[in-house]
């Protein structure tokens, strides 16, 4: 006899996240990875993220002194995060210094794993920040470059202008510019640095955002040959961040103040694009490319995270990518914060290693 029961029509489905229950934390979010919340509970980031206390309109000045305020607090956490990492062995650095576009000086740190013969693929690090905070430098990103290289890669680093912190002020598009110029100084010495001519560009967050925005813009150059794959991680593209009239993008509400508030994108979009100068710069903001901007990149991966505010509009740049004929691969990584996969090393060596090895992989199969 069948047991098969028809569907209960009096049960509803909730939404996810904070769609479904506006009250929600990341705390009490089934989704969560309890790994990574045990970290964020001990240090006090389970509730809701704090909001901004200005608008885009309050400034450059006061827009400017908040960003620092921010960069001090974001690189204390990940100080944290990366306490007790241990370091990475077999792999040996040098900080290269070339010249900038505007005479300023920009710094590469060049990583490679000891005794292997014969050149590897390079990947190109950018590190995130929104574009306008953090460095090269921190444990975070030193860390994760280290471990790149072990894989089997030349790992190049790239210290670009910020768009505020310590090393700002430089709006757009002073980053992106020093991302270029240190990219295309890699590709003119790949003999010199033993590297295979393959160059991935990779990136997270901000960092993200440049590195899908170079193969734009050298394309538009001429220099795309340059670039053999993005591997973007956890996009952030949009710049503005306000959800409504976008209905694409459910995740801005869905997983808001999940460590990030979306009410802060505003602000940090004044400060590297101010006055919107920019805003329909695909350069800038690639959310805004067209299928003219796009077709005939090299392949990309686009990685997202689940319970991430930013996770829908690096889905839609991935379809975007396909519309245009770009090959493209999509992925979701379950139960992850904004960029969680390289966050948090000791209390998730699983997912950390699998980020590894996507990206490594990534770069080998272009080869």
């Amino acid at each position: 006899m069948s047991t098969d029961t028809a569907p209960d029509a009096s049960v509803t489905h909730r939404p996810p996240g904070r769609l479904g229950d506006p009250a929600l934390t990341m705390a009490d979010d089934p989704r969560c990875d309890p790994r990574m919340m045990a970290v964020f509970n001990a240090l006090g980031l389970g509730p809701h993220a704090d909001g901004a206390p200005m608008g885009p309109d309050a400034g450059r000045e006061a827009l400017l002194e908040f960003t620092t305020a921010v960069e001090v607090g974001f690189e204390g956490l990940f100080t944290a995060l990366a306490d007790g990492a241990p370091r990475v062995d077999g792999v040996s650095h040098e900080a290269r210094t070339i010249d900038g576009p505007d005479g300023n000086e920009i710094t590469l740190h060049v990583h490679r794993p000891t005794g292997v013969d014969g050149p590897l693929p390079c990947i190109y690090q950018v590190h995130g920040g929104g574009m306008v905070m953090l460095s090269t430098e921190g444990p975070i990103y030193r860390n994760w470059r280290e471990e790149l290289a072990a894989a089997g890669a030349v790992v190049v680093g790239v210290q670009y202008r910020n768009g505020g912190g310590v090393l700002g002020p430089h709006p757009f598009p002073a980053g992106i510019d020093d991302c270029a110029a240190g990219l295309k100084w890699v590709h003119a010495h790949r003999d010199e640095l033993g590297v295979t001519g393959t160059t991935v560009v990779t990136g997270d967050s901000g960092g993200a955002n440049l590195a899908v925005a170079l193969p734009i813009k050298a394309k538009r150059e001429g220099w795309l040959d340059a670039i053999s794959g993005v591997y973007a991680q956890c996009p952030y593209i949009l710049g503005d961040g306000w959800a409504e009239g976008r209905p694409e993008l459910p995740s801005l509400h869905e997983n808001n103040q999940y460590w990030l508030n979306r009410s802060l994108f505003p602000l940090l979009a004044e400060v590297y694009d101010p006055g919107a100068a920019n805003a329909n710069d695909p350069t800038c903001w690639p959310y805004r490319a067209t299928d003219a901007d796009l077709q005939g990149l090299p392949p990309h991966v686009i990685s997202v995270d689940e319970v991430d505010p930013l996770r829908d509009e690096g889905l839609q740049y991935h379809r975007k990518l396909l519309a245009a004929g770009v090959p493209s691969v999509g992925k979701v990584n379950l139960g992850l914060c904004h960029v969680g996969e390289i966050l948090f090393r000791s209390a998730m060596p699983d997912v950390y290693a699998n980020a590894v090895r996507d990206v490594t992989g990534f770069a080998r199969s272009l080869a």
